[in-house]
């Protein structure tokens, strides 16, 4: 798993600054709920996740929803009046439908309570395919959700294998069925670029996809992370390290084949058939919202502050437990950082970025990013906007390192 940041030390009590306080509203407001426990641990993943054998004392799956109830009413304490609505949750991990579905509905109502939702709110929770049932997803759905995130990552068996995942590709259907059944908002996850998957194997995984008919895909290209079960069959040589190029090539199919299905990207790794199928809460990160991450090493930002809880479950429990706030750290963005990362995330949404917000070094780079093919010249002539190219998307780092003078 990832180190934390470095950062400045939180105060006990969470306390934000005034000027931060007296921004609150002026943008979208979500929270983040970060459920840490899962069945098995991917070989892949580097999330702050825990299986239960490895959990210990004093974290526990029955009382996480207590807790995470407990960091609300901090978090309605820290904000004060102020607190604005919440537009968008979003519950990730981890497996969060480990928990029972009463536990998450448990907790969307406590966020009901404290800070009051959104007429067209946006809930969203991730799930594994054999994590859900009917009973539990109709659940869901009445408690509130309107929205799952399906991790299929694969519909080939021995792709599955590799990527240590639990789950049957039939599986996959049953769930999204179900879901949909439920009235539940459909999205599904796929992984391209897995040691020994074939161009075929990705494109049977894309119609698979597709013939599921789901609001939402996203694909991700796999990256091997240092510590995890992955990078040490790399190391060994058991598993070849993944290819650049062949993933580019996946990445190009992938445009190919939901394009042709009538999905449409609106993010580098997102693809949606309507605008109104967008993930609004991931909108938010990548267009400067704020949001307040609940749960062991969540996250949190709030008008350029920006937080993160201790990693472990017992450690985040116990601080809640002694009455104090579970930050490990936090930092407050220059307004240098606060630039690079506004050039660093909205490069790469479909809406783009706006050209005159760029800096003199930003703007002259515009030209030759057009000449080069990797930003649409139409966009940056009529609509003033940086917009990739397909071939921008894939060099979408280069972009970023342009637009800040960054030498390549």
């Amino acid at each position: 798993m990832p180190r934390l940041p470095d950062g400045d030390p939180a105060p006990a009590t969470g306390e934000l600054p005034t000027t931060v306080l007296e921004g609150l509203g002026a943008r979208p407001f979500g929270i983040y709920l970060h459920v840490p426990f899962c069945r098995v641990r991917c070989g892949y993943c580097d999330f702050n996740t825990y299986t239960l054998t490895e959990l210990g004392p004093g974290a526990s799956t029955s009382t996480f929803a207590d807790t995470a109830l407990a960091e609300l009413d901090l978090a309605r304490s820290v904000l004060g009046e102020r607190a604005p609505r919440v537009d968008t949750v979003f519950v990730g991990g981890g497996t969060p439908t480990m928990l029972p579905a009463a536990d998450l509905v448990r907790v969307v109502d406590g966020i009901r309570e404290r800070f009051g939702l959104a007429d067209d709110v946006e809930v969203t929770t991730e799930a594994n395919p054999d994590s859900v049932t009917p009973e539990s997803l109709r659940e869901l759905a009445d408690g509130g959700f309107t929205r799952i995130s399906l991790g299929m990552q694969s519909a080939v068996p021995h792709v599955l294998a590799t990527l240590d995942r639990t789950h049957e590709p039939a599986g996959v259907g049953r769930a999204v069925d179900a879901a949909r059944d439920a009235g539940l908002v459909t999205s599904v996850d796929l992984i391209y670029g897995t040691p020994g998957e074939s161009l075929d194997d990705w494109r049977r995984s894309l119609d698979a996809a597709v013939f599921l008919a789901p609001e939402h895909i996203s694909a991700y290209a796999l990256v091997v992370e240092e510590g995890t079960k992955l990078a040490a069959q790399v190391r060994r040589g058991e598993v070849e390290r993944p290819d650049d190029d062949d993933e580019a090539t996946k990445y190009e199919l992938a445009e190919e084949v939901l394009g042709a299905a009538g999905f449409g990207w609106y993010e580098v790794s997102n693809w949606t058939r309507t605008p109104a199928g967008r993930c609004r809460h991931n909108d938010g990160y990548w267009t400067g919202a704020d949001w307040w991450g609940v749960g062991p090493g969540a996250h949190s930002h709030v008008g350029g502050v920006r937080w993160w809880n201790v990693k472990h479950p017992r450690a985040y429990a116990g601080r809640l437990t002694s009455g104090e706030s579970p930050a490990a750290g936090r930092e407050t963005l220059t307004e240098e950082q606060v630039r690079d990362e506004q050039v660093l995330l909205g490069v790469r949404v479909r809406d783009g970025l706006v050209v005159d917000d760029l800096d003199e070094v930003g703007r002259r780079a515009v030209a030759g990013l057009v000449a080069d093919g990797l930003v649409d010249g139409v966009a940056a002539v009529r609509d003033r906007r940086v917009v990739l190219t397909l071939r921008g998307r894939l060099l979408a780092d280069t972009v970023v390192r342009r637009l800040l003078g960054v030498d390549t």
